[in-house]
């Protein structure tokens, strides 16, 4: 963990910028380039390991972003990756080797456990998926060869919060390396590193990017666990463009102020849900009857922009509820000024079996929310009209 100079609402504007006085540009200029000239061969060798060889090993416009982003987070350094996948995997691949262990939590993003628990065994590398909630299980799942401990807080998507300062805890005690997924958090909500996490990922894709127009990967950690990582991604080549890189430093500028509104706009949303009467269950951290409201509230800022609940109803019910509706936007993903809706076992979860799904407690009637940055009374009055229509298509279907 590294010692914060300013708060998170400065460190997300100005956390790469050397704050002594220049004449320069305000703007990080976009290195768009692929590769980089040098005067000799000496020099040559010589830039080989800097972010002025080649854009696969590194560039000045991807050195920015990481720094801002390593900054933010309270880590030693960070590194971009093509997607929130690739990051993934790239940092898997980096730290572990056949005959190696995994213990993961059972409620993990649906891409994530395809890779543990088809890819990964193809590579000797085995995972055993554990009670997301229940601490003895992480602990009695551990053998002498587990290397890491795989983590997500909050949960896709069914925002169930974890204790990071016990698994933190837990895996520097057996000496494993602890890894967290905390697209859901971001940096503004929670600091995982402060809580004993070796290695944050983000999809940059979502909060970082805030504008539903970039795909984008981040791992922020330990020094020695980063340069591993950054020599597999050289390797497997899973690196950010350069201009990309510059629209995710724009987009991190923001960051404070648009998961203030997030934050805020889910907290209604989600309020409004649990009173009505066609909703089964409501899934936000900072909802009073949470089961994790107390821990999400010690470790956490704010809940985040996602919620997902349950209707009353059939799978049928809630794909027709999402259709209904017309400020929530009809897609995957989340994370962006624009609301958007999905059904899981559609989209996020959809590449992963129907009994890990109910295991995971995701189900056919839960409908996931990314509350954007509208105004709430807006999107409150889009929910309500969407229940009022397919109520009454129901009713029409009924009298024929």
């Amino acid at each position: 963990m590294k010692r914060h100079q300013h708060r998170p609402e400065t460190e997300a504007v100005r956390g790469a910028a050397d704050l002594s006085k220049k004449n320069g540009p305000v703007s990080t200029p976009i290195y768009q380039t692929s590769t980089f000239e040098v005067t000799d061969n000496e020099q040559q060798l010589r830039a080989t390991s800097t972010d002025m060889f080649y854009t696969r090993y590194g560039n000045p416009t991807h050195t920015v972003v990481e720094a801002a982003i390593a900054e933010l987070e309270g880590t030693d350094q960070a590194r971009l990756f093509a997607s929130g996948m690739n990051a993934i995997t790239t940092s898997i691949l980096a730290l572990l080797k056949s005959g190696d262990h995994i213990v993961a939590q059972r409620d993990i993003y649906g891409g994530s456990t395809k890779f543990f628990s088809q890819w990964l065994p193809k590579l000797g590398i085995e995972t055993t998926f554990v009670d997301t909630t229940e601490y003895q299980q992480h602990a009695r799942a551990i053998r002498p060869n587990t290397r890491l401990l795989y983590l997500e807080s909050p949960t896709n998507p069914t925002l169930r919060v974890v204790d990071l300062r016990h698994l933190g805890g837990l895996a520097k005690k057996h000496n494993l390396i602890a890894f967290i997924d905390s697209t859901f958090g971001t940096p503004i909500n929670q600091r995982p590193a402060d809580l004993g996490i070796d290695l944050i990922m983000h999809s940059g894709t979502k909060y970082f990017s805030g504008h539903a127009d970039l795909i984008c990967g981040i791992v922020a950690g330990r020094r020695d666990l980063i340069q591993k990582i950054h020599e597999t991604r050289t390797t497997l080549g899973g690196v950010m463009d350069p201009h990309a890189a510059w629209l995710l430093l724009r987009g991190m500028k923001t960051l404070a102020v648009r998961m203030q509104r997030h934050n805020e706009n889910a907290l209604r949303i989600a309020r409004f849900l649990a009173e009505h009467p066609k909703v089964r269950r409501v899934h936000y951290p900072f909802l009073e009857d949470h089961p994790q409201r107390a821990l999400a509230m010690e470790q956490m800022h704010g809940g985040g922009g996602v919620l997902s609940f349950e209707i009353d109803g059939s799978g049928e019910d809630a794909r027709r509820l999402a259709e209904a509706l017309r400020l929530f936007i009809l897609a995957p993903s989340l994370g962006g000024v624009d609301s958007l809706v999905c059904i899981p076992v559609l989209t996020s979860h959809a590449m992963i079996s129907t009994e890990h799904r109910k295991s995971m407690g995701v189900t056919d009637q839960m409908i996931r929310l990314s509350v954007g940055i509208e105004n709430a009374d807006d999107l409150i009055a889009d929910l309500e009209q969407a229940f009022a229509a397919v109520g009454s298509a129901a009713q029409h279907a009924q009298v024929r």
